[in-house]
């Protein structure tokens, strides 16, 4: 036999068993998975990972954004985010806008559980509530400066329970008030998402299991308590999560409404506008970074906590 005969005879077995390989179905499962994952991926990197990496770098250099002179200066930035209070005040609003997600969410897993009982027209209910988390946040914003504005719709919904117009406050002029308005808005804008996704959880509770614990004498509250509440403790945490997120991330409210006047800046609002504004690059990164491991940081504790009480339950 030649070489070249014996040459094809092994190109031609290494084929087949190529073929074979290929062929299985768990290769070609990997393959599919793989295919489909390759474009999200691609994205998720060019549009996520690469300009974090970027804003990294950028916090530990001292750079206007546009001149091509950038300073390496380390952790100056760093040190002047954490000592200048200007840069750390900003945080307090956060607080205002945390307790306002805990409210939406007891709200949001209040109106899901009474919505999920048999109650006529509860899906116009279910859409009134969602509606708002379909509308754009600069409509939101418009819609209430008219409503928060003096002499607006709510000091004359106000003003026909009897209330005088003169003792009114000025809901976004008032320091003590304008978060508070604020945090209003959010809530009326997003408790709808949170009670969609409520609504999905309790609906794949077992309704067997309900029936029987009806059954046995449990009354509404313990049937939520000891029934609902730990089979949708997945997506109770992951809306805690979002809610911290939330509330330290805020930007679209108070920038349309308020412009971040009478002390509702945002930590976020801050950043852009040392960027933008003030053309310090290297500290807005700076304080991005700060604002994504606080986040971190905040999430992991959070879901150590929530992991520990589960397993004391257990």
């Amino acid at each position: 036999m030649s070489q070249n005969e014996t040459t094809k005879k092994e190109a031609t077995k290494k084929k087949s068993k190529f073929v074979d390989f290929i062929q299985r179905r768990a290769v070609q499962k990997w393959i599919i998975v793989i295919t489909f994952l390759i474009i999200p991926i691609a994205l998720l990197v060019a549009f996520t990972y690469l300009p974090l990496f970027d804003m990294v770098g950028y916090s530990f250099l001292k750079w206007n954004g546009t001149s091509k002179e950038k300073t390496f200066i380390g952790f100056s930035n760093y040190i002047e985010v954490f000592t200048r209070p200007e840069y750390l005040k900003v945080f307090k609003t956060s607080i205002y806008y945390f307790i306002g997600s805990l409210v939406q969410i007891v709200l949001a897993l209040f109106f899901a559980t009474i919505l999920n009982q048999k109650i006529k027209g509860k899906n116009i209910f279910k859409g009134i509530i969602f509606f708002p988390s379909l509308l754009n946040g600069v409509a939101v914003g418009l819609i209430f400066l008219f409503f928060y504005k003096g002499g607006g719709t709510l000091d004359s919904v106000l003003g026909l329970l009897g209330i005088p117009q003169e003792v009114l406050p000025l809901w976004l002029g008032d320091v003590a008030l304008v978060n508070i308005s604020l945090v209003f808005v959010s809530l009326w804008r997003y408790m709808g998402q949170n009670m969609v996704m409520f609504n999905g959880a309790i609906q794949s509770v077992s309704t067997e299991l309900m029936e029987a614990a009806s059954l046995d004498g449990a009354n509404a509250w313990q049937q939520f308590r000891y029934i609902i509440l730990p089979n949708i403790k997945t997506i109770v945490s992951l809306n805690l999560i979002l809610a911290v997120k939330g509330a330290i991330s805020v930007y679209e409210i108070p920038m349309i409404m308020t412009n971040g006047a009478n002390g509702s800046s945002t930590f976020v609002m801050k950043t852009l506008d040392t960027a933008f504004t003030s053309r310090k690059i290297g500290l807005a990164s700076a304080m991005g970074v700060v604002l994504l491991i606080f986040i971190m940081i905040v999430t992991f504790i959070q879901k150590r906590f929530v992991e520990r009480k589960d397993g004391a339950h257990e």
